[in-house]
């Protein structure tokens, strides 16, 4: 599935859609620190920040893994940890969440946020 129905650039990252079923697999034994977008389809902000999350998995591709689930179809991984609002934005590193946002933000600001994880 591709984000907010474009198709991404040739060579660009592919930012998957995970599940609740694949949720452990494909984020908490990752050897990357992963992106995980909480969205949802009627979320105007969440669209907003779809090309920003396409651009930074393309960018930092190889450091960062970038997934997106959809909270009203997987809604244990949602209460799982606690996501109130879409989009909300957690890293997750060695199976553990270490940064939460919530909310669209700029590509720069959330390289700025990104920053400590990917240098860490």
């Amino acid at each position: 599935m591709t984000m907010s129905g474009t198709t991404a650039p040739h060579g660009a990252a592919e930012i998957s859609e995970i599940t609740d079923d694949t949720f452990a697999a494909e984020v908490l034994t990752a050897e990357l620190p992963v992106l995980v977008e909480f969205t949802a389809d009627w979320c105007p902000p969440c669209r907003q920040l779809a090309p920003v999350l396409a651009a930074i998995a393309d960018e930092e591709r190889g450091r960062l893994k970038v997934v997106q689930l959809d909270v009203d179809r997987n809604p244990r991984t949602m209460i799982a940890y606690g996501v109130r609002s879409a989009p909300t934005l957690i890293v997750f590193r060695g199976g553990e969440p270490v940064q939460s946002m919530v909310g669209a933000r700029s590509k720069r600001r959330l390289l700025q946020e990104l920053a400590p994880v990917l240098e860490a």
